[in-house]
């Protein structure tokens, strides 16, 4: 049976809202890892079967097929193909699920698997045209009536999350306590050259280049975070200091079989083990992580105990903290590098961002198995087992 494997992982620095990266284009984000995917693996972009490309917003500069785009902006020929998914916030992590598919299926040799979003210049929720109300329908919003009633009768993420807290009795410090350790790790990561081996520079319009994440917060104290208000109830636990950064980025993952990546000289660093995807509850929309996590380690046969690391996308910490809860994993396990409360969280790109991060510290540590899951909008979640060759 073919197996697929990534054989190179890289991903732009993030930038914050507003900040370093917020005169590039989302294309000549995508097309920075693109490149930065030829300059590490040497690989022919001709080679490439097809592209899988992750974003969120897709209206504006998004538009268009924006994969395509970003294959054309980054010098590659006009052969390569590209389609762009939509899966909300794993939109790169559903990306690098149809790049195994493609190879283990024997529909494609080598598959790049990524994404991008520019949060700062197309704003979450710039598609919905006619509203935030609009995209949900009647029928939808019908079903759902009762429990909406606990939202203002709204699908909203995070009003989702202090429904989470509530019910798994997450209180403000607690949420800010994790919070606050995200940062950490993150800056210890930065301090340690962590991420050097995963980050390609962006080349700015006005010239320099940006090399380093930016939304990591050295000086934080839990009397900063607890003096900041609720952003979604006068009464409730979740801050923007609790909550992920709205960011700009990319990445993009190259994925073959073993065979294949022989043949061109590389040397893969994980398998793509299992994968799984699961729906839950809409409104609370955010814990389909935690059957999804169940699911996937069902169908690889795997223990939870036996995972080295977890990286589970930090929307919200109340998010990550319930999953610990659900699932009993190993809490010095997860999200050993910080998490997108410190790093941030540029929608379309965050799985594939998450899935960087993870291969390499998995690389550096020698760690056999990593497991990988965020929450995504509408209640779903993806969740991906990679095992170290």
């Amino acid at each position: 049976m073919r197996q697929a494997v990534i054989c190179a992982a890289v991903r732009t620095p993030v930038g914050r809202r507003r900040g370093g990266l917020s005169e590039v284009h989302a294309v000549d984000l995508g097309a920075a890892a693109l490149r930065g995917l030829v300059e590490r693996t040497g690989v022919d972009p001709a080679l490439v079967d097809d592209v899988h490309w992750g974003c969120v917003t897709q209206v504006g500069e998004q538009a268009f097929c924006v994969g395509r785009q970003v294959v054309l902006a980054a010098g590659w020929p006009e052969s390569v193909p590209a389609v762009t998914v939509d899966r909300q916030c794993g939109s790169s992590q559903q990306a690098l699920h149809q790049a195994a598919a493609a190879v283990v299926s024997g529909q494609a040799d080598v598959v790049v698997a990524g994404g991008a979003e520019a949060m700062t210049r197309v704003p979450m929720g710039a598609n919905f045209v006619n509203g935030p109300g609009e995209p949900f329908g009647p029928a939808a919003t019908a079903r759902y009536a009762e429990s909406l009633v606990a939202t203002g009768g709204t699908f909203n993420q995070g009003l989702g999350a202090e429904l989470i807290a509530a019910k798994w009795g997450l209180s403000r410090s607690r949420l800010d306590e994790f919070s606050l350790a995200s940062h950490a790790r993150a800056a210890r990561a930065q301090d340690s050259g962590r991420f050097a081996d995963e980050i390609v520079p962006v080349a700015l319009p006005g010239g320099g280049t940006f090399t380093t994440d930016e939304g990591v917060r050295r000086d934080s104290t839990p009397e900063a975070m607890a003096g900041l208000r609720p952003a979604f109830r006068p009464d409730g636990v979740i801050t923007a200091g609790n909550s992920s950064q709205i960011s700009d980025g990319a990445a993009a993952l190259l994925v073959t079989t073993p065979e294949r990546a022989g043949q061109l000289g590389l040397t893969p660093i994980v398998r793509v083990a299992a994968t799984a995807v699961a729906g839950d509850d809409p409104v609370v929309m955010l814990t389909a992580p935690i059957p999804a996590t169940a699911r996937l380690l069902r169908r690889a046969g795997v223990d939870i105990a036996e995972i080295g690391a977890f990286e589970v996308n930090e929307a919200f910490a109340s998010v990550p903290l319930a999953w610990l809860a659900e699932t009993g994993a190993d809490p010095d396990r997860l999200n050993p590098l910080g998490g997108a409360i410190a790093l941030g969280h540029p929608l379309g790109a965050s799985g594939a961002r998450l899935t960087t991060t993870l291969v390499h510290h998995m690389r550096r540590e020698g760690i056999r198995y990593g497991l990988q899951t965020m929450c995504e909008g509408g209640g779903m979640a993806n969740a991906t087992l990679f095992e170290l060759v």
